[in-house]
């Protein structure tokens, strides 16, 4: 039998987040971060729904190389900038945006003769401390971008959120005003705000915006859903029952035998597993959906099945729909079973479930 996990992409509903962001904030331009294969959703599919915003965000040139050899004349920003000296050669071939946080990065570009010239995102370390060049070193990096003639004249300067989805969280406040502290940064274009900081430090919503998880319908706060915040999931992960067995009180289910039977019932097996991307984590309790009920799964995830108790359900038979997330299970929620994150969930999808594309967002 062929496998039957079948991951459904919402067209209309990426289409519709985006339009959400646009009513929102009408005046600021729209990065749509599609790293990760869209997060999961596939890259050239989420491009193509997200083709109206001003530019796409990736992580690895790559993924810049599909875009283009896809028809996309959007800019292409590469979020962590060029690895090696020979990165830039192809980037000013395929017309990416570079972001630049370092100062090897910056001596590269000092022996860059390519053209066409480079647009530049420079990056600023407010707090993350991750990736980024410190305060007191913006201002000398940013003089020495603007004397490369290498380098576009309009340099975007960016910095990222460490705490944004915590909305009471005084490390935000504080990240933004070491921004805007910086010698000169008022005066220039710049980016600031991700999904989370959209949401709630409507001071860091300025020159372009960096939206990743709203574009997916996925919540970037935890405790909450992206729909409570407007946005429609695109994603729905679905299967079919294989088997409905009887299994008598006090036998046990799964590997390790972890969960005992309270009594004799009826016991569904879906053809899914974490070969499919479903999270092994997820433990008994976690909520499926047979045939539009609600239902806990039972016994541990395996490679390509799982177990659920049908108690509830008791004409469940061979063949029903089996929902591991969608609109009417949102995705937040067996995240949160699994002690992950949603977008964990969503890009952790394999190969080998069959990936279909819709129009159904009403």
């Amino acid at each position: 039998m062929s496998r039957m996990a079948v991951a459904r992409i919402d067209l209309q509903a990426l289409r519709g987040n985006l339009a959400r962001i646009r009513e929102l904030a009408p005046e600021i331009r729209v990065m749509a971060v599609v790293k990760a294969d869209g997060y999961g959703h596939g890259l050239e599919r989420v491009a193509r729904a997200l083709a109206a915003a001003d530019a796409f965000g990736v992580a690895a040139i790559a993924d810049g190389l599909r875009l283009r050899a896809a028809g996309h004349r959007n800019r292409i920003v590469v979020l962590s900038g060029p690895d090696n000296p020979a990165d830039l050669s192809e980037m000013h071939r395929l017309g990416l945006d570079a972001v630049i946080h370092h100062p090897q990065q910056l001596a590269w570009l000092q022996e860059d003769r390519g053209t066409p010239q480079l647009r530049v995102w420079l990056k600023i370390d407010t707090g993350m401390h991750r990736l980024g060049f410190l305060p007191e070193q913006a201002q000398s990096a940013y003089r020495q971008l603007q004397a490369m003639s290498s380098v576009h004249p309009e340099i975007v300067v960016c910095t990222h959120f460490a705490a944004a989805d915590e909305f009471h969280n005084p490390l935000t406040p504080q990240q933004i005003d070491t921004f805007m502290q910086v010698a000169g940064m008022r005066s220039v274009e710049q980016s600031l705000a991700n999904s989370a900081a959209f949401l709630g430090w409507p001071a860091a919503c300025k020159g372009w915006l960096r939206i990743g998880g709203l574009l997916y319908g996925l919540s970037v706060v935890a405790g909450h859903t992206g729909s409570e915040y407007g946005f429609h999931p695109a994603m729905r992960l679905h299967t079919r029952l294989i088997a409905v067995n009887r299994i008598h009180k006090g036998e046990r289910i799964g590997y390790a035998a972890t969960w005992v039977c309270p009594e004799d019932m009826p016991v569904g097996v879906a053809a899914i597993g974490y070969g499919d991307g479903y999270p092994r984590a997820a433990p008994s309790g976690t909520p499926v959906r047979v045939a539009g009920v609600e239902v806990p799964l039972i016994g541990r995830v395996s490679m390509d099945l799982i177990t659920l108790d049908l108690r509830t359900t008791p004409d469940a038979r061979v063949g029903d729909e089996v929902l591991l997330w969608g609109p009417e299970l949102p995705v937040e929620r067996i995240a949160e079973q699994a002690g992950s994150i949603a977008y964990e969930l969503t890009c952790g999808i394999t190969r080998r479930v069959l990936v279909v594309e819709a129009d159904v967002t009403g």
